[in-house]
């Protein structure tokens, strides 16, 4: 029996390159396509497949939030999820793991190790690169959901008013939230607290 295999990927050109790649394995089929995390899950619960293959940076959710949607829904069942991602970062693969996913690869690995990848994690293993997986146990992530949520916005240059009005706070809760995220990062203002965050993988 084939392994079900759902893709979300925002990048047309690379989601159909995915599809004809893995639909050329004998014991792997593409069952569905999906542009972003929403419309991923909704696919998930239409077409039940065996494994999820998502990017993280999405328009509407993230492949992150996606993969910690779907572990809690599906309470740690299938399907299993990896991360397929651009970035070698160790914040987001520490986040990938502790969102319940199986494996975390990057772009330019060889065609075959993303089908072994899919097999293995299948079977129920756990499929990381190994130097990866090192360096993500290191520093923590220090910030939380919200503050993660702040530094986003404010990464886009919005205005503490604009950031209170989008995420349904009073404008002294988005500067509280900025002010830790400052303090916990060590930089002096909220441009460079995004920057690190984002660098770090933590956003």
């Amino acid at each position: 029996m084939s392994i079900r295999v759902l893709i979300a990927e925002d990048q047309s050109m690379v989601l159909g390159a995915l599809a004809a790649l893995l639909e050329i394995e004998s014991d792997i089929e593409v069952v569905a396509r999906a542009r972003d995390g929403r419309e991923a899950l909704a696919m998930a619960a239409k077409t039940d497949p065996d494994v999820v293959l998502t990017d993280i940076e999405m328009p509407n959710m993230t492949g992150l939030e996606m993969a910690a949607e779907l572990h809690r829904a599906r309470k740690g069942q299938r399907p299993r999820i990896i991360i397929l991602t651009t970035f070698a970062r160790p914040g987001y693969l520490r986040r990938a793991l502790e969102a319940g996913a199986s494996g975390y690869l990057l772009k330019d690995a060889p065609a075959e190790k993303l089908a072994d990848a899919i097999r293995g994690v299948h079977q129920g293993l756990r499929v990381v690169d190994p130097q990866l997986a090192q360096d993500a146990w290191g520093d923590g992530d220090p910030l939380t959901d919200r503050e993660r949520q702040v530094l986003r916005a404010a990464e886009e240059g919005l205005a503490s008013a604009d950031i209170a009005r989008r995420l349904n706070l009073s404008e002294g809760t988005v500067r509280n939230y900025l002010s830790e995220s400052i303090a916990k990062l060590g930089v002096t203002n909220r441009i460079e607290a995004a920057r690190l965050a984002r660098q770090r993988g933590w956003l």
